[in-house]
């Protein structure tokens, strides 16, 4: 087939706003083997594990740079008590996860191994803390908890706990998807009560709360709306964000309808092109909500939060149907690209965002073997690490002015070429995915601003976009150097294979 050839200019010496690191967050829930049989196999299991905590997926996590961990959900954060989850083991409750298969929590892992594990590694916890069926008080005082130094009641419970010095923990969020599973609220009774919490979770001495309001779902532009008029009246002061920092919103990506997700690795090239034109109306979903907040704040000082994203499939045969246990492709790997060079773009107003979920769980890093306990990095897990240099780099505008190739899908056009661009510390970083299932593209850098050298190149592809990794094929899908990289007068041109995502690096002199 003949290739696209995509001109395409970029100001090296133009830096734009800081990509934050928190936009390569993550997410943790307790949703069947997240958790347990994933981050944590207990003290007495046979995997090397360090106070139970898996050592096998800390490793994977850290070569990512893992900047944040969101938890304990999700919707199980609307039904989480925190103080079942401290003490010895043998005490703590006993619960039942509704949300998720009905089964049993033990509770074993809790806020002290939570808090191990972002110390092992080496990410901000993120907590989302229990409004649709806690109090004020509960969360206030999970707040003093972990953060509060000197003496109170809950320093002296923590201190009990054999934790005698506070925690930072900066990133808090005032519940979850409160107009369903957290609570089913309109977004006006929503907004006080964000009103109400945001009140009674306090900053302790050094450790300032970042407080993220539990946002909408998809497009509903009309909740921002309603939670951005808690903060200031438009036009006539300026946005008091002293009570939430933040905004959230959740997107989902999938070929079918709710009812009818589709297969994670059987799927037609209609349903994959499908899948890429929901995953690239993210870009729309976020100038939405971000033109909202603009009428409200121009000055830009309340973050967008993108707290839940990724794709959602059928479950894999066999699985539980409340474990959303799935495999991860090829076609998964392009969406997380379409998604991190949007997120780039949008890097004046979204401070973070977590892919859902980190390990065994909708459109994971990490999938682990029940029986064998074999660890497998997934297609997902490679475009995060080939991506990690763009955390707090300055992001550089890309334009296309002979426009992008594109093709129709439902009515839509799809653009199948997606580019971003950033420099940090003296290196360009430009990611290129090439969407086109089966034709190859070029893309020829015009690079202005400075001259770039000592390039390395990577590519992620596969033969088919079916394909993915398993225990018997762990590196089906992986990255490798890319030849396809050649100097011009310019710059760079780049060639993309059909179905492919590039990364290029270079110094700039």
């Amino acid at each position: 087939m003949p290739h696209n050839v995509v001109p395409a200019v970029v100001n090296v010496d133009l830096e734009g706003p800081r990509i934050s690191r928190h936009v390569y967050g993550h997410f943790a829930e307790h949703l069947g083997r997240c958790i347990y049989g994933g981050f944590y196999v207990g003290p007495d299991s046979d995997i090397p594990n360090e106070g139970g905590i898996r050592l096998d997926v800390v490793e994977a996590l850290r070569a990512l740079d893992i900047p944040n961990l969101r938890w304990p959900g999700g919707c199980f954060a609307d039904e989480y008590h925190w103080k079942d989850g401290i003490g010895p083991k043998e005490d703590r409750a006993v619960m039942v996860n509704t949300h998720w298969g009905g089964v049993e929590e033990n509770n074993h892992f809790g806020t002290h191994e939570f808090m191990a594990l972002c110390e092992l590694l080496g990410a901000e916890p993120y907590i989302s803390g229990n409004v649709g069926s806690g109090t004020v008080r509960e969360m206030s005082e999970w707040v003093e908890y972990l953060t509060r130094e000197g003496d109170s009641p809950m320093v002296r419970l923590r201190k009990a706990n054999g934790r005698e010095e506070p925690w930072k923990v900066e990133y808090w969020g005032l519940g979850n998807e409160t107009w369903g599973c957290g609570g089913n609220m309109s977004a006006e009774q929503y907004a006080l009560e964000a009103r109400k919490y945001a009140t009674y979770c306090r900053s302790y001495g050094e450790n300032k709360l970042y407080k993220i309001a539990a946002g909408a779902a998809d497009f509903d532009y009309g909740w921002t709306e309603t939670l951005m008029k808690q903060l200031g009246h438009l036009g006539c002061q300026r946005v008091n964000n002293s009570m939430y920092h933040a905004v959230s919103v959740h997107y989902y990506t999938m070929a079918g309808t709710w009812a009818d997700k589709g297969s994670a690795t059987e799927f037609t090239e209609e349903e994959y092109y499908t899948t890429m034109a929901k995953a690239a109306r993210v870009d729309e979903l976020l100038t939405g909500h971000a033109n909202v907040m603009d009428c409200y704040d121009p000055g830009k000082e309340v973050g967008l939060v993108l707290d839940e994203w990724g794709t959602w499939w059928t479950v894999e045969p066999g699985t539980n149907p409340g474990f959303l246990y799935q495999q991860n492709t090829m076609r998964d790997a392009l969406v997380a690209g379409v998604h991190f060079d949007v997120f780039h773009r949008h890097a004046d107003r979204l401070v973070m965002a977590n892919i859902a979920q980190t390990v065994n769980v909708l459109q994971a890093m990490v999938l682990t073997d029940p029986d064998s306990g074999a660890l497998v990095l997934t297609p997902t897990y490679h475009v995060f690490e080939m991506n990690k240099g763009h955390q707090d780099a300055a992001s550089l505008r890309v334009d296309t002015p002979a426009g992008l190739p594109s093709r129709e899908v439902e009515g839509r056009e799809l653009s199948t070429v997606s580019v971003s661009a950033s420099r940090k510390d003296g290196r360009l970083l430009v990611s290129l995915s090439n969407l086109d299932a089966e034709g190859a593209a070029d893309v020829e850098l015009d690079l202005r601003g400075g001259t770039v050298g000592e390039v390395t190149s990577r590519i992620l592809t596969a033969g088919a976009l079916q394909a993915h990794n398993t225990p018997e094929t762990p590196d089906a899908v992986a990255p490798r150097a890319h030849e396809g990289v050649t100097a011009t007068d310019k710059g760079l041109r780049v060639h993309l294979p059909a179905h492919s995502f590039v990364t290029v690096e270079g110094r700039i002199a």
